[in-house]
């Protein structure tokens, strides 16, 4: 019997390993829109690359292994694969969502696919009995993060999973800012997995891309027929992007974690924060300062870190969610959750955490002190 490999040995090796061919670690770009066919009827298993594409194959075998997925597809970006997920649904249908969630994903339902009659219900998904109550004879799915995007609540997967299947619903989890490396989602019952590679996973700020995981085979079909009709995949260049990001994502996350962790430390003990949101597990944490001023000062004197949107890569980001990545929801739903005018978001990178330390106890310094 063939020993199950570690996590951190998946990472690097992913589902191919090396080129078979000519013996290349690093797996070949195929930068081609097209393939030759040896004859009529025949093919080498790759027609045109939106259908498929060697280099892109090889993204989404190693995306299925890692999240112990008999399926995985590349799409062209986060909001690409949240989309392809959302298709899955037609008029009339009911989804219940995490109220807490990335700015992007809540436009996408509210702007664009409640035109189209889908219908949604957000909910604090830390409250299983208020998400059974949100449930309705309609409701196809159940769609969560974990943990969300900016509070970093947690929600109970294989409970949300057993509480969705009960009803004949979906469970789907963006997995975002944990990644298969910490947290595998259909290993605890969820039905799909869904990822921004962008982040975590591809890991240096240098593409775009989704991934979205499953098992359940006749979802896979679905996931293929509109990946493949809608075009929206991921080009081979930035499939080999997000292959080699991979391969470090076991020393960068586990650098990125311990980092966040004396962040989290070091902010619930400065006299500036009020209050700190992190899970102790991931690098992505936020905090909440005294007053709106505290924010334009920290947020004009960080040096080390960039005051940037995204989260995952290298460099240590601030964000500002209630102004950005969190403005398409509305006002009152934001400060209900804790998405205030006080509230920061901090991506942490690998830079040494001394470094990190520094640069937010003085920009943290009140001038007018």
């Amino acid at each position: 019997m063939e020993r199950q490999l570690k996590a951190e040995t998946q990472l690097v090796h992913g589902a191919i390993g090396y080129d078979k061919t000519t013996g290349a670690v690093s797996m070949p770009i195929y930068q081609s829109a097209t393939f030759r066919h040896p004859a009529l009827n025949e093919t080498t298993g790759y027609d045109y690359s939106r259908l498929q594409n060697p280099t892109r194959e090889a993204l989404e075998k190693t995306i299925a292994i890692l999240d112990n997925a008999r399926h995985g597809f590349a799409f062209s970006s986060g909001m690409a694969a949240i989309t392809t997920v959302a298709k899955l649904f037609a008029t009339g249908d009911h989804l219940v969502i995490s109220d807490d969630l990335y700015g992007g994903t809540y436009r996408l339902f509210e702007e664009i696919y409640a035109k189209y009659g889908i219908e949604t219900t957000y909910v604090n998904i830390t409250d299983l009995d208020g998400v059974e109550r949100s449930i309705k004879p309609n409701t196809k799915a159940i769609l969560f993060e974990t943990p969300t995007n900016p509070m970093l609540k947690v929600a109970d997967i294989a409970r949300l999973s057993a509480l969705a299947k009960a009803h004949g619903a979906l469970s789907i989890v963006d997995n975002t800012l944990l990644t298969p490396y910490l947290q595998k989602p259909l290993d605890l019952g969820a039905d799909i997995a869904v990822y921004s590679a962008t982040k975590f996973l591809a890991g240096h700020n240098d593409t775009l891309a989704g991934l979205i995981t499953t098992n359940d085979d006749g979802i896979a079909d679905a996931l293929k027929l509109i990946q493949k009709s809608e075009g929206a995949v991921l080009a081979p260049f930035d499939s080999w992007l997000v292959l080699r990001g991979i391969k470090t994502l076991a020393v960068r996350m586990d650098r990125q974690q311990e980092n966040a962790a004396a962040i989290a430390a070091f902010l619930s003990a400065h006299p500036e924060v009020t209050k700190v949101y992190y899970t102790g597990s991931g690098a992505v944490l936020s905090f909440s300062v005294r007053d709106t001023a505290v924010v334009e000062q920290v947020l004009r004197k960080v040096g080390v870190i960039y005051f940037a949107e995204s989260l995952g890569g290298c460099e240590t980001l601030i964000t500002y969610p209630a102004v950005q990545t969190h403005s398409a929801i509305p006002e009152d739903i934001r400060r209900r959750l804790g998405v205030d005018d006080r509230l920061l978001r901090l991506s942490v990178g690998i830079e040494h955490v001394g470094d990190i330390i520094a640069d937010l106890k003085q920009a943290l310094e009140r001038e007018d002190a």
